[in-house]
């Protein structure tokens, strides 16, 4: 049985993640787990009071449980696998240490979330709880864009520079992801032009040969344009379903999904991006 953790802020972004996961897992007995966190504001000063404190989480409470209920009557409404069940928690908390602590408690396996488009100056792709979890909680993540509508995974992506020596354990939710909807994973490499691999990224290629020996799989390689460019040529010429990452490589990773660049807002809009971690 997995157990799968979706905080929520009560969204149709946040909404559309939970669909997605409900239907990426139609197929297997899963425990949902559906976290609403209202934040603790930031120190106000001398004129607030400890009464006034616990009133407002009083408050904050019983509109966050109110807005559960509600939420386990729409989600009533979808096309459910009888073998999932719905647990939901509302907290006034830190939002990371938090989902830390529910990852470690309930022995999840995988965090869904909702990202959210750059717009106008916005630099970034995923918003602020998103982007906090993926580099600060060590747990799989798949983040599922705004506009994302739910589609077979046949085919993933895996965007490597073969720099860095993978763990077994850290590619087994890729494998078990692509092994359940019979997926083919491509792993990308991208590099200047001219630039040949070597000792160490070519014992690491073959690693991952051997790791994916279980699934269908190929490699690829595109020379002579940036990483952020390639990947989205990549994903577009061959109709990628998801993209994946181990996050271990955080400058690689970050230059796909925290785009530096105003005019690549529309940069992987309807793309999922699974988030490994060790």
């Amino acid at each position: 049985m997995k157990n799968i953790l979706i905080p929520t802020d009560f969204s149709e972004n946040a909404f559309n993640a939970l669909k997605y996961g409900v239907e990426l897992f139609q197929k297997n007995k899963c425990t949902f787990h559906i976290l609403h966190v209202n934040p603790i504001p930031p120190y106000s000063g001398a004129s607030s009071s400890i009464k006034a404190s616990s009133i407002l989480k009083e408050n904050l409470l019983k509109d966050s449980k109110d807005n559960l209920r509600k939420l386990l009557k729409k989600i009533e409404r979808l096309t459910l696998n009888t073998k999932h069940t719905f647990h939901t928690r509302a907290t006034y908390s830190y939002f990371v240490d938090t989902v830390k602590n529910e990852v470690d408690k309930k022995q999840i396996d995988l965090i869904i979330m909702g990202t959210k488009g750059a717009s106008g100056l916005k630099k970034v792709a995923v918003g602020s709880n998103t982007g906090d979890v993926i580099t600060k909680v060590k747990c799989p993540l798949l983040a599922v864009p705004e506009n994302a509508s739910y589609k077979h995974p046949k085919e993933i992506a895996f965007p490597t520079d073969y720099n860095i020596e993978y763990d077994l354990k850290v590619l087994d939710t890729l494998l078990g992801m692509a092994n359940q909807h019979q997926s083919f994973l491509r792993v990308l490499h991208v590099s200047k032009k001219g630039d040949e691999l070597n000792e160490v990224q070519l014992a690491n290629k073959a690693f991952l040969h051997d790791c994916f020996s279980g699934a269908e799989h190929s490699f690829h390689s595109l020379t002579g344009t940036k990483l952020e460019t390639a990947v989205q040529c990549f994903v577009e010429s061959r109709d990628i379903d998801m993209i994946a990452m181990v996050a271990k490589n955080l400058n690689f990773f970050q230059r796909i999904l925290f785009r530096p660049a105003v005019e690549e807002i529309s940069y992987h809009t309807d793309v999922p991006f699974l988030v490994l971690h060790e």
